[in-house]
């Protein structure tokens, strides 16, 4: 583990840690105003207060909690090259990266699941997901994420400094079974698990898509019922792009700081 204070200082230049910050920090703004406009329209527009647009509310009101509380600090940190808040506040930082952004996944798959019953099974999904309901699994998946945040306060693994020493998070880099077990099973129930999850609804959306097209052509002009069906279909498969595009987009911004946190666990 890392020594806690004075948090130790990793030596590059300067303008390594200005640059980073700054992009950072422009990041976060615009990562800021484009999640605030979303909850702003969705919140406006009684039209949009879907049970399913619920969710996307969710993802952005996620997305902006996690750029208000780790953007400016970053920042900070970045022009002074080095963590200055000390302890308390390298661990609550630490906890609303995690919060956020674990709850931003299970934000996630809950919409994956939701277009897949929605699109491959419309008839038993409909009328199920009321604004109670939705406002139900949201709660699970805060619950869910707090439950994966709150260990590091209680002896299993810790919060501490990470990469340039100007952020923190989990503690990955300490070979202790208390660290290594739960890094293990971070990234199994918070990201392997819903990352497998959401590409098999998604296969299946494709798949069940792709079949209902085919039909379509086989009946050439079709019935006044299977045309309903089918524009239905197709509507509900353009919100499910709009949201694969935001999962991928996710993942990419993830992958690169998940593959260094495996790597440095791994050894």
């Amino acid at each position: 583990m890392l020594a806690r204070w004075p948090f130790p200082t990793v030596d590059v230049p300067d303008h390594h840690h200005h640059t980073l910050g700054s992009i950072i920090l422009a990041v976060g703004i615009t990562g800021m105003a484009g999640n605030f406009l979303v909850m702003y329209t969705f919140c406006r527009s009684k039209s949009l207060r879907t049970p399913a647009n619920m969710f996307i509310i969710n993802l952005a009101l996620t997305g902006f909690l996690m750029c208000v509380t780790q953007t400016p600090i970053f920042f900070i940190n970045s022009m002074h090259n080095r963590w200055i808040f000390g302890e308390k506040a390298c661990e609550l930082y630490a906890l609303c990266g995690a919060l956020f952004g674990v709850t931003s996944m299970m934000t996630l798959l809950v919409i994956a699941v939701d277009r897949y019953f929605v699109i491959t099974r419309p008839l038993a999904s409909m009328g199920v997901m009321s604004r109670r309901r939705a406002l139900y699994v949201m709660a699970a998946a805060w619950l869910y994420s707090l439950a994966w945040s709150l260990p590091p306060f209680f002896g299993w693994s810790a919060y501490d400094p990470e990469g340039l020493m100007t952020s923190c998070s989990w503690d990955y880099m300490t070979f202790t079974p208390s660290a290594r077990s739960y890094t293990m099973l971070l990234f199994i129930f918070v990201f392997f698990i819903p990352l497998f999850i959401i590409i098999y609804c998604y296969v299946c959306i494709f798949t069940a898509i792709r079949s209902a097209t085919r039909a379509a052509r086989k009946i050439n002009e079709g019935t006044g019922d299977s045309l309903t069906r089918m524009h239905k279909m197709r509507s509900e498969w353009k919100t499910a792009k709009i949201a694969l595009i935001v999962i991928l987009l996710y993942v990419i911004s993830w992958a690169p700081y998940s593959c260094a946190a495996l790597t440095t666990f791994a050894g």
